[in-house]
């Protein structure tokens, strides 16, 4: 009789996709992830017992666990094949005993891509279950318990209830904390740019500026008005001579594969996908997709991962794929290797296509529009890395008037290398832009027309976006690549960061949460405790420390310091300060102050219960209003009817008092801060994820986009009255996230409020 084997996956479509690859003998099924945890309910740790895990299957689970059961029962053999990462290992530990499998039944398997050749490939070479990668998450998992389970109460009953403390969220917070307070106490110096505007001497006479650049051969800055004049005097009486022309070709190269960060944060920038929506569509590539003609494929390799490492076989395969599209010229003399940082744990390949040669236009239509891009983004950045360097041509120009001196410099592409297929996105929004330069030849002399003069002051640090605060944390050593996307998610559901635009700012009570940490609990605040206890967790894996010892490290100075902190606090309550806005409230004069409710933030009179007027958060936008040039601002409603969220953009001057100023401006496009070239009046884009490309809304522009090129359905009359988002529904079309959204949070307050203290700690968690 044939032998039957069970292959035991994570979800349906991984199933569905190693299915075909196994054929007959095998029968694939999904556990959907973890089926025995810590229970919710109590701490679940035996502290007094050297931290013995108490787990239970999950509730809910039942059914899968009988199935499984039932199948590994009939099975000669049980393939174990959950993700390759010490979570994955977890699962597959657990499974292990929760179906009573023997050691000779059991065989863990692991697919760093999911194709035919190695899905077969790792069938026939199975392993053991990883002991050591088991501990790990142990005590990972025991940490965030006893942190999220003994630490969160304290901050329910000192600050407010349903709120959370973790080791990774906490110090996430305190990163943003404490650029903000960079921010906050950045004094702004004065400099100033002097700009030489220039004439060469060859017939064309073609125009170009000088940037100042000291005097006597040494670097100068301009600090005032006065020492910009100073240069002025003492240069626009003499002859401006070109001192040196330096011509030299220059090349850059390519940056090299996405690991897990890279990715969320290319994603975050070129995209405008958060780190969370990144990893869940990564997650469906890796996983496969129904490709026409081919079933179900994986189009990526495991997307969770700190290596920089390329397979020999994929090099192969990029080599053949850039010399047959482009030509020999655009591969380099050799292969490029990339070296993984020293502290990565290295466990899987960088994040690569499987298969190059399924192109993102190859496989557009099976896609959706969000799987497209992160596919072609991954699809890119991979051909890219093993492509020769761009060339630019360089020039730079210095020029004598004087004693003082004055550069130009300019580059131009001459060869584009690996920038035909891709360019890393920059968080920066402004870049130097170079003029050409003409043919100019040492001691020729030209002719000034002019000088321009800007004066300019320091700018502070910027605030972090979801991108650099990813970056940030990988430097710092803060969290795993399984850690980065649920830390940043966690750290805006507890609304102690907000994002305004693409930039998180700290809020009063992420800023409260943080000081009562930094004051009671050092260590867990503090970012180098943090980093080395990611550290002591990857020598667990390496099997060179015992997991319970790391946890009874860290839980000795935990206790105590818990034990102190509520002695301390005794009989204190810790009051959050509201956040005051510039608005008005319309009705008694006082300041609005933020709230936060059960669809979110808004605003609020704090003259409450004498003055109940609310309105929608206020979020001033880039740009002018069109019709009467006041401030553009973002607004949130909520329909009356179906209890629907939904956000808007007006001018400043919408619900003003003062009829002179009133302007019924709105918009459900978002303004940019990009002008119209043609009017000049700031552009509008659709609202949506992803890139949208601006467009001009003023009808009397050449430049008009009409609202029915736009891709937004044509408005309703009622929609166009006067005022509408502050009576009419928003289309449902519009509303779904916010629908998503606003549905969750007042579920999970009103579960919270029937949970015992434990229980509520489950989400508190990292």
């Amino acid at each position: 009789m044939a032998k039957h084997s069970l292959v035991i996956v994570e979800s349906p479509a991984k199933a569905k996709t190693i299915g075909k690859y196994l054929g007959k003998d095998f029968e694939v099924k999904a556990c959907m992830g973890h089926l025995r945890d810590l229970p919710k309910s109590t701490l679940g740790v035996d502290v007094e017992n050297d931290f013995e895990p108490v787990y239970k299957p999950i509730k809910g689970k039942e059914d899968i666990i009988s199935d499984l059961k039932k199948s590994a029962k009939a099975a000669d053999t049980v393939y174990l094949a959950t993700d390759p990462d010490r979570e994955g290992e977890a699962i597959s530990w657990h499974l292990k005993h929760l179906l009573d499998l023997p050691d000779e039944k059991a065989r863990r398997v692991t697919f760093n891509e999911i194709t035919k050749k190695v899905v077969q490939e790792s069938i026939q070479r199975p392993r053991e279950i990883d002991q050591d990668l088991v501990d790990a998450q142990q005590a990972r998992r025991i940490l965030d318990r006893l942190v999220g389970y003994e630490l969160s109460p304290l901050l329910w009953k000192k600050i407010r209830r349903g709120l959370s403390a973790g080791r990774v969220q906490s110090v996430a917070t305190r990163m943003v904390d404490d650029r903000e307070r960079e921010i906050e106490a950045f004094q702004p110096e004065e400099y100033w740019t002097l700009d030489a505007n220039l004439l060469g001497s060859d017939m064309k006479k073609i125009p170009f500026a000088a940037r100042y650049h000291g005097k006597g051969g040494k670097k100068a800055e301009l600090k005032s008005a006065e020492a910009v004049d100073a240069v002025v005097r003492e240069t626009e009486n003499q002859a401006f001579t070109v001192k040196s022309v330096k011509r030299a070709d220059k090349q850059r190269s390519p940056s090299p594969p996405f690991t897990t960060s890279t990715m969320q944060q290319e994603a975050s920038r070129k995209l405008s996908m958060t780190p969370r929506r990144t990893m869940a569509i990564a997650q469906q590539l890796y996983e496969g997709v129904d490709i026409e003609g081919e079933g179900s494929v994986g189009l990526i390799t495991y997307m969770r991962t700190d290596s920089l490492r390329i397979s020999e076989e994929a090099i192969a395969a990029a080599k053949a794929f850039i010399l047959g599209r482009y030509g020999e010229a655009y591969y380099p003399a050799q292969p490029h290797r990339y070296k993984t940082k020293a502290n990565a744990q290295d466990g899987h390949e960088a994040i690569r296509p499987s298969n190059v040669n399924l192109t993102p236009e190859m496989v557009k239509k099976d896609l959706t529009g969000e799987q497209y891009r992160l596919y072609r983004l991954v699809w890119s950045r991979f051909v890219a890395c093993q492509m020769a360097n761009a060339v630019y041509d360089s020039v730079a120009v210095e020029i004598a008037a004087g004693k003082h001196d004055f550069r130009a410099s300019s580059s131009s592409l001459k060869f584009s290398g690996y920038t035909a297929v891709y360019e890393e996105g920059r968080d920066e929004e402004k870049e130097e832009k170079e003029s050409p330069l003409p043919a100019l030849q040492e001691g020729e002399t030209l002719t000034l027309k002019d000088f321009s003069k800007d004066q300019h002051f320091t700018q502070p640090p910027a605030h972090y976006t979801d991108a650099t605060l990813i970056r940030a944390m990988e430097e710092q050593g803060i969290g795993r690549p399984s850690t980065y996307a649920p830390t940043v998610s966690t750290i805006l559901d507890r609304e102690y960061v907000i994002k305004e635009g693409k930039y998180l700012r700290i809020t009063n009570l992420g800023r409260v949460v943080t000081d009562l940490m930094k004051d009671k609990f050092t260590d867990i605040a503090d970012l180098k405790f943090t980093a080395n206890m990611e550290q002591k967790l990857d020598a667990v894996e390496e099997g060179n420390t015992p997991w319970k010892g790391v946890l009874r490290d860290f839980y000795g100075d935990f206790d105590k310091n818990l034990k102190q902190a509520e002695k301390d606090l005794d009989g204190t309550r810790i009051k959050v300060p509201d956040e005051v806005s510039e608005e008005i409230c319309p009705e008694c004069g006082r300041n609005l102050v933020v709230k936060s409710g059960r669809f979110g933030r808004f605003l609020a009179c704090p003259g409450y219960p004498d003055c109940t007027f609310t309105m929608p958060l206020v979020v001033e936008m880039p740009g002018r209003c069109p019709k009467c040039g006041g401030r553009l601002m973002k607004r949130t409603g909520t329909s009356k009817k179906t209890n629907k969220q939904y956000t808007y953009y007006c001018c400043e001057y919408t619900n003003s008092k003062d009829e002179s100023k009133k302007c019924d401006f709105m918009s459900w496009d978002v303004p940019v801060k990009d002008d119209c070239p043609v009017c000049g009046q700031t552009m509008f884009k659709k609202a949506g994820k992803g890139f949208k490309k601006p467009f001009c809304i003023n009808p009397a522009c050449s430049n008009f986009l009409p609202e029915e090129k736009r891709g937004y359905p044509k408005k309703t009359a009622a929609a166009e009255e006067k005022n509408a988002p502050a009576t009419e529904e928003k289309p449902a079309k519009k509303t779904a996230a916010a629908k998503k959204t606003a549905a969750a949070k007042p579920a999970a307050k009103k579960t919270a409020a029937k949970k015992p203290a434990a229980k509520k700690a489950a989400k508190a968690e990292d």
